[in-house]
């Protein structure tokens, strides 16, 4: 049974009956930003969530109303390695939720960029509030989206789609984002958590290892070939080294400190 008390920066719920495990990225003072502790903790969640009988469905949220998560940590990214990229810290998660045995819902309220976006993309469906935003900035930082944006994106929007958002780091709003594969509905704010709950309430009424088996059989039926998961690894590594990086996300980082402004 999941303990929500042993998370620091996740909240979990367990509703109807447990049938639905609801797991909330907390961490809204830092917009959700997915830093080394919650990808741990996510692990956790998945290995419990894996052995739990009563579980059918996840939920995947984020605290606040600014985002569901607004990328990976870039402090924490600015120093990881060549080493690090290849040990696909991030990209070995979110392939975990794709091949859950349960299937996942994202519900998205706010900023979903990068490694968000990513996150959400490794869940079997997505719901979206009316204020929801998506982008893939990262070459704007000097990397690649290598945690799966190269090999979802394509198949949910199509590949020239997947190019332009990519290459261009451009954010788009929830609108577009259902109009282009990118999320099944749009909802309203205020309905977003209902919508989500409702359509997870649906999935758990049905057969067990019938959700299950087709789970298993759509992602074999969509899933690309194991190499060019490589050629991602390969390619964050070479970037991981780059002097573009470094630059690139030392700049970010002090615009940040420059909004913040002197502390009182």
């Amino acid at each position: 049974m999941t303990d929500e008390n042993s998370f620091t920066t996740l909240r979990i719920e367990r509703v109807c009956d447990g049938a639905v495990m609801r797991i909330t990225l907390n961490r809204p003072e830092v917009r959700n930003a997915i830093d080394a502790q919650m990808i741990n903790e996510l692990g956790r969640v998945l290995d419990q969530a894996e052995k739990d009988p009563q579980a059918r469905v996840l939920i995947i949220t984020g605290a606040g109303e600014r985002a569901f998560a607004a990328g990976a940590d870039i402090a924490q990214l600015k120093v990881r390695t060549r080493s690090d990229a290849l040990q696909r810290i991030n990209a070995a998660l979110f392939r975990r939720i794709e091949e859950h045995r349960l299937p996942s819902i994202a519900a998205i309220r706010g900023y979903a960029l990068g490694g968000g976006c990513e996150l959400a993309m490794a869940c079997d469906l997505r719901l979206a509030s009316e204020d929801a935003k998506f982008g893939q900035p990262e070459v704007g930082l000097g990397i690649l989206p290598g945690a799966g944006a190269i090999q979802r994106l394509p198949r949910l929007v199509g590949l020239g789609r997947a190019k332009e958002l990519i290459l261009s780091g451009r954010i788009i709003d929830a609108s577009e984002a259902e109009r282009i594969g990118l999320v099944n509905r749009v909802v309203s704010s205020e309905t977003l958590e209902d919508a989500a709950l409702q359509l997870a309430k649906t999935i758990a009424h049905q057969g067990e290892l019938a959700v299950q088996l087709s789970k298993m059989a759509l992602n074999a039926a969509g899933r690309s070939h194991p190499a060019f998961e490589t050629i991602d690894v390969l390619s964050q590594a070479i970037c991981f080294e780059s002097d573009e990086k470094q630059t690139r996300m030392q700049a970010f980082l002090d615009r940040k400190k420059e909004k913040k402004g002197p502390q009182s």
